[in-house]
Protein backbone atom coordinates (compact mmCIF):
# COMPACT_ATOMS: atom_id res chain seq x y z
CA UNK A 1 0.00 0.00 0.00
CA UNK A 2 2.88 2.35 0.74
CA UNK A 3 4.30 1.68 -2.73
CA UNK A 4 0.94 2.54 -4.31
CA UNK A 5 0.63 5.66 -2.16
CA UNK A 6 4.09 6.83 -3.21
CA UNK A 7 3.25 6.20 -6.87
CA UNK A 8 0.00 8.16 -6.62
CA UNK A 9 1.67 11.08 -4.87
CA UNK A 10 4.44 10.92 -7.50
CA UNK A 11 1.82 11.38 -10.24
CA UNK A 12 0.22 14.23 -8.28
CA UNK A 13 3.58 15.95 -7.83
CA UNK A 14 4.29 15.66 -11.56
CA UNK A 15 0.89 17.21 -12.33
CA UNK A 16 1.74 20.06 -9.92
CA UNK A 17 5.14 20.52 -11.60
CA UNK A 18 6.88 19.49 -8.37
CA UNK A 19 9.48 17.27 -9.98
CA UNK A 20 11.91 17.31 -7.05
CA UNK A 21 9.20 15.85 -4.83
CA UNK A 22 8.32 13.27 -7.47
CA UNK A 23 11.99 12.29 -7.72
CA UNK A 24 12.16 11.99 -3.94
CA UNK A 25 9.18 9.65 -3.96
CA UNK A 26 10.84 7.50 -6.64
CA UNK A 27 13.90 7.29 -4.40
CA UNK A 28 11.63 6.29 -1.48
CA UNK A 29 10.23 3.48 -3.60
CA UNK A 30 13.69 2.28 -4.60
CA UNK A 31 14.92 2.45 -0.99
CA UNK A 32 11.91 0.58 0.37
CA UNK A 33 12.12 -2.16 -2.25
CA UNK A 34 15.81 -2.61 -1.51
CA UNK A 35 15.15 -2.81 2.23
CA UNK A 36 12.48 -5.44 1.63
CA UNK A 37 15.05 -7.48 -0.29
CA UNK A 38 17.84 -6.92 2.27
CA UNK A 39 17.36 -10.29 4.01
CA UNK A 40 18.11 -12.04 0.70
CA UNK A 41 20.63 -9.55 -0.68
CA UNK A 42 23.15 -8.84 2.06
CA UNK A 43 24.89 -6.15 -0.03
CA UNK A 44 21.83 -3.90 0.32
CA UNK A 45 22.60 -2.84 3.91
CA UNK A 46 26.21 -1.92 3.15
CA UNK A 47 27.68 1.56 3.35
CA UNK A 48 28.58 1.58 -0.37
CA UNK A 49 24.93 0.92 -1.28
CA UNK A 50 23.83 3.71 1.08
CA UNK A 51 26.39 6.04 -0.52
CA UNK A 52 25.12 5.20 -4.01
CA UNK A 53 21.52 5.93 -2.98
CA UNK A 54 22.55 9.26 -1.42
CA UNK A 55 24.44 10.18 -4.60
CA UNK A 56 21.35 9.27 -6.63
CA UNK A 57 19.26 11.56 -4.41
CA UNK A 58 21.75 14.38 -4.98
CA UNK A 59 21.75 13.72 -8.73
CA UNK A 60 17.96 13.65 -8.97
CA UNK A 61 17.79 16.87 -6.95
CA UNK A 62 20.23 18.56 -9.31
CA UNK A 63 18.31 17.27 -12.34
CA UNK A 64 14.98 18.56 -11.01
CA UNK A 65 16.29 21.73 -9.35
CA UNK A 66 13.63 24.38 -8.86
CA UNK A 67 15.41 26.55 -6.34
CA UNK A 68 15.95 26.00 -2.61
CA UNK A 69 12.52 24.34 -2.28
CA UNK A 70 14.10 21.32 -4.01
CA UNK A 71 16.28 20.78 -0.94
CA UNK A 72 13.27 19.87 1.22
CA UNK A 73 12.44 16.50 -0.38
CA UNK A 74 16.13 15.75 -0.89
CA UNK A 75 16.90 16.29 2.79
CA UNK A 76 13.84 14.33 3.88
CA UNK A 77 14.60 11.30 1.72
CA UNK A 78 18.33 11.47 2.47
CA UNK A 79 18.03 11.72 6.25
CA UNK A 80 15.37 9.01 6.52
CA UNK A 81 17.40 6.72 4.25
CA UNK A 82 20.38 7.12 6.58
CA UNK A 83 18.10 6.35 9.54
CA UNK A 84 16.67 3.22 7.96
CA UNK A 85 20.15 1.93 7.12
CA UNK A 86 21.09 1.92 10.82
CA UNK A 87 18.34 -0.54 11.80
CA UNK A 88 18.23 1.27 15.15
CA UNK A 89 14.77 2.24 16.42
CA UNK A 90 15.91 5.49 18.03
CA UNK A 91 17.87 6.61 14.97
CA UNK A 92 15.02 5.70 12.65
CA UNK A 93 12.53 7.76 14.70
CA UNK A 94 15.01 10.66 14.96
CA UNK A 95 15.50 10.65 11.18
CA UNK A 96 11.73 10.58 10.67
CA UNK A 97 11.31 13.51 13.08
CA UNK A 98 13.78 15.51 10.96
CA UNK A 99 12.54 14.41 7.54
CA UNK A 100 8.79 14.51 8.03
CA UNK A 101 8.54 18.27 8.73
CA UNK A 102 10.52 18.93 5.54
CA UNK A 103 8.05 16.87 3.55
CA UNK A 104 5.13 18.58 5.28
CA UNK A 105 6.53 22.01 4.43
CA UNK A 106 7.21 20.98 0.82
CA UNK A 107 3.67 19.64 0.44
CA UNK A 108 2.25 22.93 1.73
CA UNK A 109 4.46 25.06 -0.49
CA UNK A 110 3.53 23.18 -3.66
CA UNK A 111 -0.17 22.99 -2.78
CA UNK A 112 -0.46 19.25 -2.23
CA UNK A 113 -3.21 19.34 0.38
CA UNK A 114 -3.54 15.56 0.36
CA UNK A 115 0.19 15.43 0.99
CA UNK A 116 -0.17 17.88 3.89
CA UNK A 117 -2.88 15.69 5.43
CA UNK A 118 -0.93 12.47 4.84
CA UNK A 119 2.32 13.87 6.24
CA UNK A 120 0.51 15.37 9.23
CA UNK A 121 -0.87 11.92 10.04
CA UNK A 122 2.61 10.44 9.59
CA UNK A 123 4.17 13.01 11.91
CA UNK A 124 1.52 12.44 14.58
CA UNK A 125 2.00 8.66 14.33
CA UNK A 126 5.78 9.03 14.79
CA UNK A 127 5.28 11.14 17.90
CA UNK A 128 2.60 8.77 19.24
CA UNK A 129 4.87 5.76 18.75
CA UNK A 130 7.58 7.47 20.78
CA UNK A 131 5.08 8.38 23.50
CA UNK A 132 3.50 4.93 23.50
CA UNK A 133 6.68 2.85 23.56
CA UNK A 134 9.08 5.33 25.14
CA UNK A 135 12.32 6.51 23.64
CA UNK A 136 14.45 4.10 25.68
CA UNK A 137 12.34 1.11 24.66
CA UNK A 138 13.27 1.57 21.00
CA UNK A 139 16.10 -0.92 20.96
CA UNK A 140 19.12 -1.14 18.71
CA UNK A 141 17.46 -3.64 16.35
CA UNK A 142 14.79 -1.22 15.19
CA UNK A 143 12.03 -3.02 17.07
CA UNK A 144 10.21 -2.12 20.23
CA UNK A 145 11.39 -3.77 23.41
CA UNK A 146 8.61 -5.23 25.53
CA UNK A 147 10.87 -5.49 28.57
CA UNK A 148 10.15 -2.48 30.79
CA UNK A 149 13.63 -2.82 32.33
CA UNK A 150 15.27 -2.35 28.94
Amino acid sequence: FQLMGCLLFCVQFCLLGAFSGAAGLLMNILRNVLLLLAPRWRWVRTKPTLAIILLMIAGMTAATWNGPISLLPAFSVGITTIGYWTDNGQKIRASQLMGSPCTLLYDGLIGSWGGVLSESITLVSIVLSIIRFGWKNLDSTGSVSTNKAA
